[in-house]
């Protein structure tokens, strides 16, 4: 894979996107089944940020493990550009996932790395790049999420919010063309859930990424939900952007995000006099 310094994506050409279709998904457990997924079918598109809701225990993780192959399908099929995952043997799953970049919930950083090394990390595993090359990139990635001059600097020295952009950083280090981020905003202030937030959305639309991005943050759906679907007790509940949530009437959904007084205050007050983007 040969990724030059600040090489964009041309994926927002290609229109990659991932879609899925009539996925269902069971567990056996004491004897008996256990079904989680329910004829799931959505689109999640390149150069947005697409939202996965829902409540604990809804199913939305175990969508996204099958999505990413962590998990098989019972019924359905998960297509990458047209390419179907669940049809793919180990060699093509791994040719696959270097595609794939994962941001964890809990960042995963190596203690014992810097953020250059952290950064470094996927490009040495799965690159050909020279020596040369992947310090370039790797330090491409961490100026585009602002943590210029803290290459030295452990895990331990950095904020939450600086862990979390790192991790963003080592993510895109090879480029990918999807990227999946379990819930990002996780043990960060209000402050830094929002420049997180907008990172993502800005190197979204910067390299044409299909971004997916698993939150139960309602700030994260009223701010960067540009695709958000809904599950609901396995099942598909709405599927809409953060615009369209304003006027949903879907009790199960309305109950989710405006669990809070502030919340249904501030869908009272949308809903009253409009909104007009400044």
């Amino acid at each position: 894979m040969n990724i030059r310094k600040g090489q964009k994506s041309n994926v927002s050409k290609t229109k990659q996107m991932i879609e899925v279709k009539h996925i269902s998904k069971s567990f056996k457990e004491d004897g008996g089944v256990r079904q989680v997924l329910f004829d799931i079918s959505a689109k999640l598109y390149d150069g947005k940020t697409n939202l996965i809701i829902g409540q604990s225990g809804s199913g939305k993780t175990v969508l996204i493990k099958n999505i990413v192959g962590l998990f098989d399908p019972d019924e359905g099929e998960i297509l990458y550009d047209g390419r179907d995952i669940t049809k793919m043997d180990r060699k093509q799953r791994k040719e696959l996932r270097k595609e794939i970049g994962m941001l964890f919930q809990g960042s995963a950083l190596f203690d014992s790395e810097t953020v250059m090394g952290n950064v470094m990390f996927p490009l040495v595993m799965f690159s050909k790049m020279t020596t040369g090359e992947i310090k370039d990139r790797a330090q491409f990635c961490i100026d585009r999420v602002n943590l210029t001059g803290s290459e030295n600097k452990y895990p331990s020295e950095l904020s939450g919010g600086m862990q979390k952009r790192c991790a963003i950083a080592r993510a895109i280090a090879l480029n990918p063309k999807y990227l999946f981020c379990d819930e990002p905003n996780s043990g960060l202030d209000p402050k830094t859930s929002i420049v997180i937030d907008e990172l993502l959305s800005d190197i979204t639309h910067e390299f044409g990424i299909t971004t997916i991005i698993n939150t139960h943050d309602m700030n994260s759906v009223m701010g960067i939900g540009e695709n958000i679907v809904f599950i609901n007790k396995g099942h598909v509940g709405w599927i809409g952007n953060k615009d369209e949530i304003y006027d949903v009437e879907n009790d199960d959904l309305n109950n989710f995000v405006y669990a809070t007084d502030l919340f249904r205050d501030v869908r009272k007050y949308r809903r009253e006099h409009g909104y007009k983007k400044s």
